[in-house]
């Protein structure tokens, strides 16, 4: 709890790390409110009312039928917040079991399954989604799936260098060679070494599933007419943006705050969790051991 709590506190001493943190926890604040209350009731609409400029009733305005942009995006909020957080744990699963079988000590699995993500890295994130909507039609769960593939693969390439040398390490070979299981090395060893460069990129695979799921959307393949999302508001007023702009101008800007945010959240995660980069948790760890150190004075 000290470690969390020493993490959390460096990171609100730096600019990006506090922008980060206030807007993600906006934005989960507003995607539970959204589960409860909005403005508006999601399918009231007025037609009489459509395309209208930001007022008391409606803060943000009105789309073309009516519907209050506000209470739209909170409620899309809920709806991407769900998309970013599934697409993280997918791809990093399919990810780290990548990572694993990269640096399997069997160097056929190994070759084998390099060569496998060399090859399907190259493939776009547009194109894997078009595949999975044939079988399941379009919803958010082909966005999950299109954005954990492409984004388990990148991980896995990416993670691969720092995966190698913790492999091959003096711990990890003394581990093995107490009888330790490939396993064990994995979760133990090899993992751990591998957290900084999996936190800035599982940061940035939730932004850019942010991303991909309003360009999916606006092409067909993401979430449903009848279901809020920030690229479903995009998608649906964006053919009127020379005429109502503000419709387009408040779903493209909270896409590129929340976006931005989860990229500095990365970055200041990982200064902020690396003791070379951050000497109070140098000085908790060495707190720590001399404590232990007096604890085993005392038991003697």
């Amino acid at each position: 709890m000290a470690r969390i709590w020493t993490v959390a506190r460096t990171m609100w001493s730096h600019g990006s790390g506090r922008y980060s943190l206030i807007v993600l926890g906006a934005w989960l604040v507003t995607a539970v409110v959204s589960l409860f209350w909005t403005p508006q009731p999601l399918l009231a609409t007025d037609g009489y009312h459509a395309w209208d400029t930001p007022s008391p009733a409606h803060p943000l305005g009105t789309d073309g039928t009516g519907a209050d942009v506000l209470s739209w995006l909170m409620a899309g909020s809920a709806t991407n917040l769900a998309i970013a957080m599934l697409s993280v744990l997918c791809s990093a699963a399919i990810g780290l079991l990548l990572v694993g079988c990269m640096v399997s000590r069997r160097s056929g699995v190994a070759s084998a399954t390099v060569a496998v993500v060399d090859a399907l890295i190259s493939i776009p994130t547009v194109l894997i989604a078009l595949l999975l909507t044939v079988p399941l039609g379009a919803s958010a769960g082909v966005i999950v799936g299109a954005c954990s593939i492409a984004y388990g693969l990148n991980l896995a390439r990416i993670a691969r260098p720092a995966a190698m040398l913790a492999a091959t390490s003096e711990y990890a070979q003394s581990a093995r060679l107490g009888g330790a299981s490939g396993w064990y090395v994995l979760t133990r060893h090899v993992v751990p070494n591998t957290v900084p460069v999996l936190m800035v990129q599982l940061s940035m695979s939730a932004g850019t599933s942010i991303l991909a799921e309003a360009g999916l959307t606006y092409l067909g393949v993401g979430v449903g007419a009848g279901t809020p999302s920030w690229g479903h508001s995009l998608a649906t007023s964006v053919k009127f943006i020379n005429v109502f702009p503000l419709t387009v101008l408040w779903p493209g800007l909270v896409v590129t705050v929340v976006v931005v945010a989860l990229n500095l959240f990365g970055d200041a995660l990982r200064d902020a969790a690396d003791p070379v980069t951050n000497p109070a948790l140098r000085d908790l760890g060495g707190n720590n051991a001399e404590r232990s150190r007096e604890e085993r004075g005392e038991r003697r």
